[in-house]
């Protein structure tokens, strides 16, 4: 594992972002429930996929799926910049109240993260934290040329982790590292 990124890891509060009732449980590799039927990942998916992100200072990051908002706390521990979206509301506003207290300040969202931010485009950096059964072509467009897209790539029944970099315009180069288990990404926001 990337030593910046353990280090990250370490400088990050886990038990602050979990559940009262798993709170003693918060640094056992594993993945715990949280509210919205959502899961915060354990900490080895978290640190295998901010790898293969390869974040740096500064790089403008889309992160899809805020959950906890614990993945959002590691990648802002790295330097980055962070737009966040997640659909569901009572995440939404949770990760909002457990970030701000600890100075850690993205770019919230609430919204579809299908659909990305076009407007905010384009991003050095893009993670997707929920599967998805195909590569969404519209968060694929937002990627800047040079730039790394990570998601969990697959149905309900198993993922791949996959990495995609924007080599020019029109050329993406895919690989495959791994097999998962995530949420799946929904489509639309939902109150």
């Amino acid at each position: 594992m990337n030593e910046d990124v353990l280090a990250a890891m370490g400088r990050v509060p886990r038990h602050l972002f979990m559940d009262s009732g798993f709170v003693n449980f918060s640094y056992t590799d594993k993945a715990f429930p949280i509210a919205a039927g959502q899961t915060i990942s354990q900490p080895y998916t978290v640190a295998f996929q901010t790898e293969l992100l390869e974040v740096k200072k500064h790089l403008k990051v889309l992160e899809i799926g805020t959950g906890s908002g614990y993945q959002t706390a590691v990648l802002l521990e790295l330097g980055a910049r962070v737009y966040t979206i997640e659909r569901q509301r009572q995440l939404f506003l949770d990760a909002q109240k457990t970030l701000g207290p600890l100075n850690y300040k993205p770019i919230f969202f609430y919204g579809d993260g299908y659909v990305g931010l076009p407007a905010y485009k384009p991003f050095d950096r893009i993670l997707i934290t929920a599967a998805a059964p195909e590569i969404p072509q519209l968060l694929l467009n937002q990627l800047a040329v040079g730039g790394i897209l990570v998601v969990p790539e697959g149905d309900k029944f198993g993922q791949k982790m996959v990495r995609v970099v924007r080599e020019q315009e029109d050329h993406f180069e895919r690989s495959e590292h791994g097999h998962f288990s995530f949420v799946p990404l929904l489509r639309g926001k939902n109150l």
